[in-house]
C-alpha cells in the first residue's frame, strides 16, 4: 500500500480528529466521556499549536483531493506546549493513531519514523514520549524502530493514569 505522510491539510483535521478518537477511546485506552476526549478531537489546535502529521492514502480520494486520513500524530518538540517529558534537545510522540480499517498496513510505524526523521531534520540528539503500559500494540512498533524502555522516566500524572516512557538517542 502506498502512503503519504506529511503535514495535516485544513481538509485533514476533521478526519484526523475523528481517527484520534477512535483509536483512544475505541481501544480502550480513555473513557468516551473524559476530558481528554476533546483533546483527542481537536486536531486543529495540535496542528496550530505543535506539528500535526497524517498519514494518507493517495488512491483513495473519498474523504478528500489529497486521499482518506488513515493514521495521525503529534509531533512536539521539547520544552513546548504539546511535549510532556521531552527535554528540549529531544522531539516527542503525542497521541500516535491508526484508523481501525488501517491497521496492520504499517501506517502507525511509517509517522513513528517520519517522527524521528523531523527530529533529526531539527537537529535534535534523541525523542522520549510517554505511553500507557496496556498499549501493546504501540509499544511493538516502538521497539521495532529503535526506542527502548526508560522506566527511570514514568510518570503519573494523575492517580490510576500510569505512563510509561520509551526513548531513543539520535
Amino acid at each position: 500500500m502506498d502512503l503519504i505522510i506529511r503535514r495535516a491539510h485544513r481538509a485533514d483535521l476533521a478526519p484526523a480528529g475523528e481517527v484520534t478518537v477512535e483509536a483512544f477511546v475505541g481501544d480502550g485506552h480513555t473513557e468516551p466521556d473524559a476530558d481528554y476526549v476533546h483533546l483527542l478531537r481537536d486536531a486543529e489546535r495540535r496542528a496550530a499549536e505543535a506539528e500535526l502529521l497524517v498519514a494518507v492514502d493517495p488512491a483513495d480520494l473519498s474523504q478528500g483531493p489529497d486521499g482518506r486520513v488513515l493514521g495521525c500524530v503529534t509531533f512536539a518538540v521539547g520544552g513546548g506546549a504539546w511535549a510532556d517529558i521531552a527535554t528540549p534537545e529531544e522531539g516527542e510522540i503525542r497521541m500516535l493513531a491508526a484508523a481501525a480499517s488501517a491497521r496492520g498496513r504499517g501506517v502507525g510505524e511509517a509517522l513513528v519514523r517520519a517522527c524521528v526523521a523531523r527530529s533529526r531534520e531539527l537537529g535534535l540528539t534523541g525523542m522520549a514520549f510517554s505511553t500507557r503500559p496496556a498499549m501493546t500494540a504501540a509499544h511493538r512498533i516502538y521497539e521495532r524502530v529503535g526506542f527502548t524502555r526508560s522506566p527511570e522516566r514514568d510518570w503519573c500524572p494523575r492517580p490510576g493514569i500510569d505512563l510509561w516512557v520509551y526513548a531513543m538517542s539520535l
